[in-house]
């Protein structure tokens, strides 16, 4: 099975903050507050460590966070908790509410006048609809015709006004940046251009607690990590955790679909380059043309490589992991780092070039679950799998 891998050749050139630690302090705070916080599991693979000839592979599994199915969770819901409280203080109704003032309706009228919006593949979209509903505002999601009708109604059913607008991924967030401008209302985006940075900022801030929770959970610094990427908020946060806890001595690879790898074309170009048509893959949340300003500002200087694997790896991993004991769901956009990783080290190049052996230690991010029960079901028995799960990953 075919892959891409670039060696980033700036990788450890200095560049700028991306994301201030005493901000990611306080979004780790205030999510750790919030009802119902847990920290996700980490697993230890250690079938898969062994088969690979490594020398420890734990995956961070996100299905359960908050009962919404991935890691998103953490950061739209937070941005828009962060939106509402500034907003209540430039009006002058509250300096520094809180969430469990806003969860009480302690300022009902004033927030249910607020509208927060936002662009999605389906899993950011549903994190901004709960925190809108959680902190009493009102939420306007924009899709494309690819997102599918679970996910489509899993915001819904959080309050959500959907709307659908013709095009990708990146035509849907051209169309919430409108309406926002026309509306007055706030765009709480995960991706980041110039002039519009600081709410997606807030966003990564809450994504950054899955890398620290799996930082802490480990036995040893992970010497890699793989992570999978759409626009890159996610891979940026987790290179940003990765730094501030180890140095610059774990190698991040950074994971796309081969028909969407937008960052991967901008590393090889070395500036921000797009990807353009229909993104076609079965990574739905991954299929991003674009890539984020703060994610391309870190991961330019900070990611050691960066990967295109097709959708055939994933749907391997997808069907391992639902053959374990017990079985992991892991989504088909949560998988990628897995998938990356047995694609390049049983590839001799592959495996050289990311210097992987015998004592690495791989950490992954199994950033969502079973998202869309219709399409996962689908897509983990919709043909056969090996008997042996272990095989059904690597043959």
């Amino acid at each position: 099975m075919t892959f891409r891998c670039f060696i980033n050749p700036r990788h450890g050139v200095p560049g700028i903050v991306v994301l201030p630690e005493g901000a990611g302090r306080r979004a780790r705070a205030a999510i750790a507050a919030w009802p119902g916080y847990a920290p996700t599991p980490l697993l230890h693979l250690g079938d898969v460590a062994t088969a690979l000839d490594l020398g420890a592979v734990h995956y961070k599994d996100e299905a359960t966070r908050f009962g919404l199915g991935s890691f998103k969770a953490l950061g739209g819901a937070h941005a828009v908790f962060r939106v509402i409280v500034g907003e209540l203080s430039r009006t002058g109704i509250a300096t520094a509410a809180t969430a469990a003032e806003l969860e009480a309706g302690m300022y009902q009228e004033a927030t249910a006048a607020i509208t927060v919006t936002c662009a999605t593949d389906g899993n950011h979209g549903r994190s901004v609809a709960w925190g809108a509903r959680r902190f009493g505002a009102r939420c306007v999601i924009f899709v494309h015709p690819g997102v599918t009708r679970g996910r489509r109604e899993a915001m819904t059913a959080l309050g959500a006004e959907v709307r659908e607008v013709p095009g990708n991924y990146d035509d849907s967030v051209r169309a919430s940046e409108a309406a926002a401008r026309a509306g007055g209302w706030h765009l709480v985006s995960d991706t980041s251009w110039p002039g519009y940075t600081e709410t997606p900022r807030e966003v990564m801030q809450g994504y950054r607690l899955m890398a620290e929770e799996a930082l802490d959970a480990l036995p040893a610094p992970p010497t890699h990590a793989f992570i999978q990427a759409g626009v890159g908020g996610v891979a940026a946060a987790v290179s940003v955790a990765l730094r501030a806890r180890h140095g610059r001595g774990p190698r991040l690879v950074v994971v796309e679909p081969e028909r969407a790898a937008c960052l991967l074309a901008s590393a090889e170009a070395g500036a921000p380059t797009a990807v353009t048509g229909e993104l076609d893959t079965i990574m739905a949340g991954l299929a991003c043309g674009e890539p984020s300003l703060l994610a391309w500002q870190e991961l330019e200087r900070a990611a050691f490589a960066f990967m295109a694997i097709p959708d055939d790896a994933c749907l391997r991993a997808m069907r391992f992991l639902a053959c374990r004991t017990p079985p992991v769901e892991g989504g088909e956009s949560g998988v990628a780092g897995l998938a990356a990783l047995v694609l390049a080290a049983r590839n001799r190049e592959g495996r050289a070039a990311l210097g992987l052996g015998p004592e690495s230690r791989v950490l992954l991010f199994g950033t969502e679950g079973a998202t869309d029960r219709a399409v996962y079901e689908d897509l983990v028995t919709g043909s056969a799998v090996d008997t042996t799960p272990l095989a059904a990953l690597l043959r």
